[in-house]
């Protein structure tokens, strides 16, 4: 082995080791304390030991008074066996780390202790900031949590701040870290594709560590989700069991590990990716890390999803719970081939069937480089004349003459080679030096860490917004990944390049909300390529999938469902055979699939029949009379699409007498039964309900238009009867 080792290193090559010193730096003790993170019907317990060191207690149902986790003894070694509450790498910690810090010196470890802490009450949020300090280099980590009281949830972030005199590299640099105490660990995470996304997988979680991560750069809720459920048992239920869900409020790469230790206790470490982005913190310097959202249940998946719904409508989505119209949009009705008078007549026939908005899709620029396919135009935003030669505020402003509002598609991250902003600006462009620039769907990515593009995308919004005053609604689409990644601008540093692009983003996001608050703006990846609590702080919906397939989107809005809410999930009415499945279904079961998130409609109206046109005006016409429940009702899903062959929910008002069901039978085998049970859930049950079927000439159920008290209709009483495949029926309900 000696001479195996000296061929590798040779004797003379060797340096003269440095002297170690064996002095060691003091750390001040600490008085033992209990820190309680509370909602009005969870607890985050926290303890500061002698040490200093800060722990994890326990998160889930109130535990009473705080002091009593005073003496908590996990078992083990006393001093080390308790769940850090944000682990680094080094020091006596050998588990995942939320944090790693490569120093000056080449040393990787850190030891964080306690300064102190204190709490902070705006409106119905109480923060609580932790100080943490490693005493040997200098560096400081705030852990904050943001209590949302009413809604259940707590917000998860650090602030790392380089204290010292020396730059120091994150390496892992994590939002939070959670430990939960349990015998199961069921998790349920989602995965998917373009047109598949949001697919619900479930995995009961063993020792080791099972990771959800992105790569992608861009589109990085394409492949899977920064979001899951934790069922604290082995058995999933929508309506009891402790549930867990977490969401990380970052549109870029991520990383959420669930590890299981030799203890049984499980510690879920969620973050940004630290694949290729080692970041520099220059002396002074501090980094934000991004929200971990999380809320508790004991009832089931249905409680935590409403737990988020009712924080995302507050806080997490941009005017969320506001009702958005419905609407026509241009796509798969004209793609790219339209004129001005084609567009005029689609705003005819969406005011004829009481939509409420018009959007242009894409097609509506380039002069030079004219956008008549995806190969062209990306990037020279010139209305073409050729095509719309009266402008965009001719078209706007007949919309509005119509009664309808308008709204635009813009792609502003992208460019197409073929186009003048290629040609005169080629630094802008993400890139690797003297290595292909790989082109997806005919176009390049612009390197948001750079100011000027950040400029340039910003002004894409700006000119576009300004083509019209009539202009009420922005698409923002983005329709590919990072691949060969890299950045002209940031030189020697690529190392930031996958967080500096987001922060980019983000920044044009803030800017466009600082000027546009009032304009409502989807946002759209390729369809639910961008679906996270990060981008939707700016967006006031999101494209759920670029699939519009009834039968496909009964799933993908299931999952959805999970983590994200209906006021912000737009869902389409589209033509049949439906241009990504091929699949067809009549109309009524597409409508009634499309109400139950922000109804649009997304074909060419006069391929519609008359009798297909009166059963539109119909639908749209009912869906206005219950939306606000969508929008703004309490979540109750009755059944899953993958435990059976029914679906079903429903939205229940805050005071729960109103809500609206939605049923759906997506297989049928059985003519001599018919009828299949619903057991509704968040009705009162001494409460009286007056039942409407809708859009039908015949009721699929013998109590139509009769009174039932909560109590029959939610255990057992309500039996509607479907005799094919793909059918559904509504059902309004109203306490008397």
């Amino acid at each position: 082995m000696a001479a195996l080792l000296g061929a590798i290193i040779p004797a003379q090559g060797r340096k003269t080791p440095k002297k170690i010193s064996r002095e060691t730096v003091t750390v001040p003790s600490v008085t033992p304390q209990v820190i309680a993170v509370k909602t009005s019907h969870t607890q985050l317990i926290l303890q500061v030991d002698g040490r200093g060191t800060l722990q994890t207690l326990h998160y889930g149902a109130p535990a009473g008074d705080p002091s009593q986790f005073m003496d908590f003894h996990f078992g083990g070694n006393h001093n080390f066996g308790a769940p850090t509450a944000y682990p680094a790498a080094g020091g006596t910690f050998n588990g995942q780390e939320a944090l790693h810090v490569l120093y000056p010196d080449g040393s990787q470890n850190t030891e964080l202790y306690y300064l102190g802490h204190e709490s902070a009450a705006q409106g119905g949020v109480i923060t609580t900031t932790i100080h943490l300090k490693d005493y040997v280099t200098g560096l400081e980590v705030d852990l904050v949590y943001e209590a949302h009281q009413v809604e259940d949830v707590i917000l998860m972030h650090s602030v790392i701040r380089n204290a010292g005199k020396k730059p120091v590299q994150l390496r892992n640099f994590a939002s939070s870290s959670l430990n939960l105490v349990a015998d199961n660990y069921l998790l349920t995470h989602f995965h998917g594709g373009w047109a598949t996304e949001m697919q619900m997988e479930q995995t009961l979680l063993t020792h080791d560590t099972k990771v959800l991560e992105s790569r992608r750069g861009t589109q990085n809720t394409q492949g899977n989700n920064p979001s899951f459920l934790l069922t604290l048992d082995r058995n999933f239920s929508e309506t009891s069991g402790e549930v867990v869900a977490g969401a990380l409020a970052w549109s870029g790469n991520f990383r959420i590990s669930f590890e299981i230790d030799q203890s049984d206790r499980l510690n879920i470490v969620s973050g940004i990716s630290p694949f290729a982005s080692s970041y520099p913190l220059a002396a002074g310097d501090s980094f934000t890390t991004p929200d971990m959202v999380y809320t508790w249940s004991n009832e089931g998946a249905g409680g935590v999803s409403r737990n988020l719904h009712r924080w995302a409508r507050s806080y997490g989505v941009w005017n969320g719970g506001n009702v958005n119209p419905t609407l026509l949009n241009s796509w798969e009705g004209a793609y790219f081939s339209f004129t001005t008078e084609t567009l005029l007549r689609m705003i005819d026939d969406a005011a004829e069937m009481g939509l409420e908005m018009f959007v242009l899709d894409d097609g509506w620029f380039g002069l030079e480089h004219p956008r008549n396919d995806d190969k062209a135009g990306l990037g020279d935003w010139e209305v073409n004349i050729n095509k719309i030669p009266e402008g965009i505020d001719f078209v706007a402003s007949y919309a509005h003459s119509k009664g309808l509002k308008f709204g635009i598609w813009i792609e502003s991250e992208m460019v197409n080679p073929d186009s003048n902003l290629a040609q005169e600006h080629p630094d802008w462009i993400v890139q690797s030096p003297g290595r292909e620039i790989y082109q997806s769907r005919n176009q390049w990515i612009l390197d948001l860490s750079n100011p000027a593009v950040q400029d340039f995308v910003f002004g894409v919004f700006d000119r576009t917004v300004s083509l019209s005053p009539n202009i009420d609604y922005i698409k923002w689409d983005s329709n590919r990944r990072i691949m060969s990644f890299g950045s002209p601008y940031l030189g020697q540093e690529q190392d930031r390049f996958f967080v500096e692009y987001m922060q980019g983003l983000y920044k044009v996001f803030a800017r466009v909300r600082e000027k546009y608050p009032d304009i409502a703006i989807q946002c759209c990846s390729a369809g639910g390529s961008r679906v996270d609590y990060g981008s939707l702080r700016w967006f006031n919906e999101f494209w759920t999938s670029d699939n519009t397939d009834a039968i496909s989107r009964v799933r993908i809005q299931y999952g959805t469902s999970l983590i994200y809410p209906a006021c912000a999930m737009a869902s389409h009415v589209s033509a049949v055979p439906n241009h990504q499945t091929n699949n067809v279904t009549s109309l009524k079961f597409r409508f009634d699939v499309a109400c139950a998130g922000r109804l649009g409609m997304e074909l060419q109206p006069k391929s519609l029949s008359a009798e297909e046109r009166a059963m539109a005006d119909r639908c749209i016409k009912s869906y206005k009379g219950y939306r606000d429940l969508v929008f703004n009702g309490d979540l109750y899903r009755i059944s899953s699409p993958y435990d059976g062959d029914y679906y079903s929910l429903m939205y229940v008002s805050e005071d729960r007498r109103r809500a609206v069901l939605f049923c759906y039978c997506m297989r049928f085998q059985n003519h001599s039964i018919g009828s299949h049970v619903f057991r509704l859930q968040g009705l009162d049950p001494s409460l009286r309900y007056k039942i409407t079927e809708q859009n039908a000439d015949k009721s699929c159920w013998w109590g139509n238009g009769q009174t039932f008290e909560g109590a029959f209709l939610c255990e057992g009483g309500f039996n509607p009867c479907f005799r094919e495949a793909n059918t559904s029926a509504i059902f309004v309900l109203e306490s008397l």
